[in-house]
């Protein structure tokens, strides 16, 4: 039992190091255990970092139009993670737009330079998501939901470690996955399903069936496409079921509520 709280505590603080921008100066053992509570505390970073950009909008809240809270709430949405899965958004845009061969995809992956589907995505991708929290604002909906919407977009990441085999044996996602298996998606899902259920039983069934619709479109895409997942592909599905999971969102609030 000490054993286990002591991995469960390294892994949070892996989590917390690895996907957050919070500091934490501690050196914490990589191992199969400690990562496979990592990966399990992803969602609880990812309703971290919305409890704590939510909290300063809101107390910001009366102070700024709709439109400034909206782009308060994402710059704090980006600084606080680092804008660590934006990089595999753009990664991939560059490779899908270049309709190149599976070989020139992967190079151009690994490549650090920025190309124009990069930028422009990368673009489309911010500008969509704070039109999208605005309309939130806009339409009286709490905005202690995208706790754990970010919270859900990180354990799409889980699920998809879970469930899509690495294209190559080598790399992060491919050392996450030795360490996991489908009882992790248990502990993972637990902290944003209980935030949600707390708040409302119907939406968190709504967006849970919507994120799997998701994350299985985009795992066959990513299987089609380039033959398994990796890093890149993680972060980018991260970005896209977070703003995903915003749409939905929004689609209940004016659909379902009124």
């Amino acid at each position: 039992m000490r054993k286990t709280l002591r991995d469960a505590g390294f892994g949070l603080v892996l989590a917390v190091q690895f996907l957050t921008r919070l500091p934490v100066a501690l050196v914490c053992p990589w191992n199969a255990n400690t990562r496979r509570w990592a990966a399990r505390s992803y969602p609880l970073m990812g309703m971290l970092i919305g409890v704590l950009a939510v909290g300063v909008t809101q107390l910001a809240g009366t102070l700024l139009p709709a439109p400034l809270q909206a782009l308060l709430l994402l710059s704090l949405w980006v600084a606080l993670s680092g804008g660590l899965h934006l990089d595999g958004v753009m990664d991939l845009a560059d490779a899908l737009g270049s309709n190149a061969s599976l070989a020139r995809r992967w190079e151009i992956l690994k490549d650090s330079s920025i190309g124009a589907f990069a930028v422009i995505a990368l673009v489309f991708l911010l500008a969509w998501k704070a039109a999208l929290v605005w309309a939130l604002i806009d339409a009286g909906a709490s905005l202690w939901w995208l706790v754990a919407i970010i919270g859900l977009g990180r354990l799409g990441a889980v699920v998809l470690l879970v469930e899509v085999a690495a294209a190559r044996h080598e790399g992060l996602a491919h050392a996450w996955q030795q360490s996991l298996s489908r009882r992790d998606l248990w502990f993972a899902a637990l902290a944003p399903l209980v935030w949600l259920a707390w708040g409302n039983m119907a939406l968190a069934v709504w967006l849970m069936l919507t994120l799997i619709v998701f994350l299985s479109l985009y795992g066959l895409a990513m299987r089609r496409l380039f033959s398994g997942i990796n890093g890149d592909m993680l972060g980018a599905a991260i970005e896209g079921g977070e703003l995903w999971l915003l749409l939905m969102t929004l689609s209940w609030w004016q659909f379902v509520t009124v």
